[in-house]
């Protein structure tokens, strides 16, 4: 187990991460000052360009400890450096954690269990979330322009204030997944030899903190919390799965 986690938390692999990001990170940066200066160019107000890059900064600040929570979570068992790296570039919290899972249990893990990984796991899983996540990328590489025109030439609409295919759809597609998680963390809370039930509490746990903010968001007016309901309710359920841990 030792030599797994000096392979995956590598000096050689945290100085190419480390190269991957700075590059990204300079490219951003070189990004802001173009469209700076582009803006400059076109007569808009100096101080509202930095308003504008000043409040965007800010912004990001708290959705991304979401972001650091998935990185905490990934890096006991896939190490550091490659959930550092998949949560920085075009990763997303909700996709890493669950490509991780069904990757592992599609090489015969139980799961995400530092106890069962080796390396020869830890590559496989790592080209699944990898290759995985590149269907966006080649998308918009490809065929978004087109797609865009074909957005702009549609004849318009007029706006009825119901909610499109897109929003059902995409409505669905989370039911679902959360129907699959929730039956599975049933099934393993079945009283049973090896019958575990913590993931099933945790999971109601993190269920109620969104539903409560989701009522204080949309009942409420509460909108401010929409940046960190998601760490939030996260923290509560990790809270929730340590108490948990005493009492089971």
């Amino acid at each position: 187990m030792g030599d797994y986690l000096s392979q995956v938390n590598a000096t050689s692999f945290y100085v190419i991460v480390a190269a991957v990001l700075a590059f990204i990170t300079i490219m951003c940066g070189y990004i802001v000052v173009k469209c700076y200066r582009a803006g400059i160019k076109m007569g808009m107000d100096p101080a509202a360009l930095k308003k504008t890059v000043t409040s965007s900064a800010t912004f990001t600040l708290l959705p991304s400890i979401s972001i650091l929570l998935g990185v905490i979570a990934l890096s006991g068992t896939l190490g550091v450096p490659l959930s550092w790296l998949r949560l920085s570039v075009i990763g997303s919290l909700q996709y890493e954690l669950n490509v991780a899972e069904i990757a592992a249990q599609s090489v015969g893990l139980s799961g995400l269990r530092l106890e069962e990984m080796s390396i020869q796991s830890f590559v496989t899983i790592a080209l699944v979330m990898t290759v995985g996540i590149l269907g966006g990328l080649l998308f918009t590489l490809f065929f978004l322009k087109k797609y865009l025109n074909k957005i702009r030439k549609a004849p318009k609409k007029e706006n009825s204030g119901k909610p499109g295919f897109g929003a059902h759809a995409t409505t669905a597609m989370f039911i679902g997944l959360c129907g699959a998680y929730i039956g599975a963390y049933i099934g393993k809370a079945v009283p049973r030899e090896g019958s575990d039930i913590m993931p099933l509490l945790v999971a109601i746990v993190a269920g109620i903190a969104m539903a409560g903010f989701e009522f204080l968001i949309q009942k409420k007016g509460k909108h401010a919390l929409e940046n960190f309901s998601l760490a939030a309710s996260m923290l509560i359920a990790m809270a929730a799965a340590v108490g948990f841990g005493f009492i089971i």
